[in-house]
């Protein structure tokens, strides 16, 4: 009888182990830019704040974010931290590709950033692009189950053709070299939407899928980028999340929230909900 109710004590922990889901973000938040006076940062990052609280982020990867925004974002929200750095310096100049994670719920084990580029581990630009990109990753653990996995978040240039497929490749290399087969999440403004070739790349590489093509329930009435255009309506997804097979999506959305009749950014976030697929290949 004693063993019994052991076993079934064990059984029931792993089964809510198993049954946990978080709720993973991409946000490109607009860079504080003085030119944008009818609805800047300042007006903006309130806005911001209370869409990740109110959808219970519990993981995301931002975009865009100066310095001063990332001291903003990290004063606002106070349950989570952070981990990246400046693209310009590999300090706290230019902009950050920052990952916030609740501090509650993760475990940070190891991070770090590489540039999109020949040359990965210094500030520089890659091939055609117009600007230095990076990607920067962390290694968490869930607090509660003991689940590791990566996160890699990154920024895509906006006019290198060759730039953005050097980069998906990159990236892709690099979640191998540096994740293994461990549970990996890949979040960004990639800057193509799902009908280019780069981002093809990533969605048919076999080691993930974005999101959206495999959530059963979607939310996605526009596309991800607006250009604070209160009017805007597309089909075209440049912000994704793509997901190896260790995370299976349960709900995908875009979450198109205005305020005073504004967007608080030029792209809309994009939230999933995910559950741990304990029968797919990965590390726990």
């Amino acid at each position: 009888m004693k063993k019994i109710s052991v076993c079934l004590v064990f059984l029931i922990a792993t089964s809510i182990a198993y049954a946990q889901t978080y709720r993973i973000a991409t946000y490109n938040v607009r860079y504080d830019n003085k030119g944008d006076s009818l609805n800047p940062w300042q007006q903006r990052l309130p806005v911001i704040v209370q869409m990740i609280n109110f959808y219970d982020f519990d993981i995301f990867g931002a975009q865009e974010v100066l310095n001063n925004q990332r001291e903003d974002l990290s004063k606002a929200l106070p349950g989570f931290d952070y981990i990246g750095i400046g693209r310009e310096d590999g300090d706290k100049k230019g902009e950050f590709s920052p990952i916030y994670f609740k501090t509650d719920k993760f475990k940070l084990l190891q991070k770090g950033t590489f540039w999109l580029a020949e040359t990965t581990d210094k500030p520089v630009k890659g091939w055609d692009a117009a600007l230095p990109r990076i990607c920067s990753w962390g290694q968490f653990e869930d607090r509660k189950t003991g689940l590791r996995f990566f996160m890699f978040n990154t920024h895509f240039d906006h006019r290198g053709v060759q730039a953005r497929k050097q980069s998906a490749q990159l990236i892709l290399d690099k979640i191998k070299s540096i994740a293994g087969n461990a549970p990996v999440v890949l979040t960004g403004d990639f800057n193509v939407d799902q009908f280019n070739e780069s981002y093809t790349l990533l969605n048919t590489s076999g080691v993930m899928k974005d999101a959206f093509t495999t959530a059963p329930i979607k939310l996605a009435t526009n596309g991800t980028f607006n250009s604070f255009d209160i009017t805007t309506k597309t089909d075209r997804r440049i912000d994704h999340i793509f997901l190896t097979a260790a995370f299976e999506a349960k709900r995908y959305g875009i979450l198109t929230d205005t305020y005073n009749g504004k967007f608080p950014s030029d792209h809309f976030p994009v939230m999933i909900e995910v559950s741990y697929n304990k029968t797919s290949k990965g590390t726990r």
